[in-house]
């Protein structure tokens, strides 16, 4: 039993995850399963994991949403979706929220391991280094990495940075920034004022603004 993959099964449907966990179970992994959404981003963001099955349509938090501040917090195991939506809006929306994968209900179980197969070998090592144009983000360390230079980050920095980075070429609205970095209670401004902190850091190139929309990854 030993080096079994660990994979995290975020699914509130008891007896759709008892027979998913059974039989991933049988495919050789070590599956831990929540049955919520504030349960698996706990789960996510204390544990680490080779690859994360999630459900969308989740009580207590939308796994939409636990995905994305899980991205923002510094998850990088692959993910994939599973969902009772088919629509093309839906899979756009599951990807770009950081899902590497989305997955059609009802499916058949072959169908699912063979995508967790090809998950696992796209992400041998669910990384922990983004890409910030020249530099690089040290997922693990919440650094940035300049040749010899290491640049440490606060939690707010590193969390708009990693969702900037975990996604270059999306355009964030302050309030998605808002929800996947920060406490809900925290107004909009907050953003701005990490943002100024980051190209202070950084230079202004770091963070790009795109009038009347949000932000998106610079090329600093």
């Amino acid at each position: 039993m030993e080096n079994r993959p660990r994979l995290l099964l975020v699914e509130d449907d008891r007896a759709l995850s008892g027979l998913l966990a059974d039989l991933l179970t049988d495919e050789g992994y070590e599956v831990e399963v929540a049955g919520d959404g504030h349960l698996g981003l706990h789960r996510a963001l204390t544990r680490d994991y080779q690859v994360m099955v999630v459900d969308r349509g989740l009580p207590a938090l939308d796994g939409l949403e636990l995905v994305a501040r899980a991205r923002a917090q510094g998850v990088a195991c692959p993910v994939l979706l599973l969902t009772a939506r088919g629509a093309v809006a839906d899979r756009v929306a599951g990807l770009d929220a950081g899902a590497e994968d989305y997955l059609v209900k009802p499916f058949e179980v072959a169908e699912l391991t063979a995508r967790l197969r090809a998950l696992r070998r796209r992400h041998p090592d669910a990384a922990g280094w983004l890409p910030l144009g020249r530099r690089q983000l040290d997922v693990g360390n919440r650094r940035v990495v300049d040749g010899a230079e290491e640049i440490p980050l606060s939690a707010r920095e590193f969390a708009v940075l990693h969702a900037l980075a975990g996604r270059p070429r999306k355009v964030f609205t302050r309030a998605e920034l808002l929800s996947t970095a920060f406490d809900r209670a925290d107004a909009p401004g907050t953003v701005d004022a990490c943002v100024h902190h980051l190209r202070r850091k950084l230079g202004r190139d770091a963070v790009r603004t795109v009038h009347g929309l949000g932000y998106r990854l610079g090329t600093g």
